[in-house]
């Protein structure tokens, strides 16, 4: 059978059995709602327009913080490439850092930043940035010394070297940090917008939670994943592209 059949086959068994879930009662409606009651939610969302402004700010912040994660991230790998010993003055507070959960800091972040943008886009960017810090290093310090070495014998200058070279070899290191970033960054962004926001999905979602409205958050739930599995699968088809450029 084909993947994309199996897929197919699989969504829909599983939505047979949270139909029968909810026809025969095993659960109360309340916390287990009927299809129709999400499928209605999801048009009045859409009616008065609200899940579209929601899904934009979170999206806003999402890309944000990733972007700002991306030049940290970059920055510092070539900083390193061009004088390895730099990383000695600051390693230990990457270290650190790297250890500790973005979550765990929302309280400290919220009573120094207040409830603004700040807080929310810290968040994403220590979140997302040392997948792609980690994932940069590995690539440009795992180039082949023997295609440098190519280099070398044809007399290209550091600065081709690296742009010729190594650069092109660490795309793929690249692209796996990149994936990595934008879906710990969307992890981040709605557990922040859990605790400290008055707009996006995750408010959507906490909102609906006190309200009683549990059909409104399996809509927010599912419009996140299938936010979120979009843009894993577009830098996945990123990933198969440029390997199949390699080796054609």
């Amino acid at each position: 059978m084909h993947r994309k059949m199996k897929g197919i086959l699989s969504l829909v068994t599983l939505l047979l059995i949270y139909h029968l879930l909810t026809v025969f009662k095993v659960y109360n409606p309340y916390v287990l709602p009927p299809l129709k009651d999400i499928f209605f939610s999801l048009i009045e969302l859409i009616k008065d327009r609200s899940i579209f402004f929601n899904v934009a700010i979170s999206l806003k912040r999402v890309f944000l913080g990733f972007s700002i994660s991306f030049l940290l991230a970059c920055s510092i790998t070539i900083l390193e490439y061009i004088n390895k010993r730099i990383s000695s003055y600051y390693d230990w507070f990457l270290q650190f850092m790297r250890n500790i959960p973005p979550l765990s800091l929302i309280p400290l972040l919220i009573l120094w930043f207040g409830i603004g943008e700040a807080p929310k886009l810290l968040i994403i960017i220590l979140a997302s940035f040392f997948p792609m810090y980690l994932n940069f290093q590995k690539g440009l310090s795992s180039c082949d010394k023997k295609l440098i070495e190519v280099g070398l014998v044809f007399k290209f200058s550091k600065k081709k070297i690296f742009f010729k070279i190594i650069l092109p070899n660490a795309v793929p290191d690249i692209l796996v940090g990149l994936r990595l970033g934008l879906g710990y960054s969307y992890r981040a962004i709605i557990g922040a917008e859990l605790i400290a926001a008055s707009q996006g999905l995750g408010y959507m979602i906490n909102f609906a939670k006190s309200m009683a409205r549990i059909d409104i958050v399996i809509v927010g739930v599912v419009i996140i994943g299938l936010l979120g599995y979009l843009c894993d699968y577009i830098f996945k088809r990123l990933t198969i592209y440029d390997r199949n450029k390699r080796f054609n």
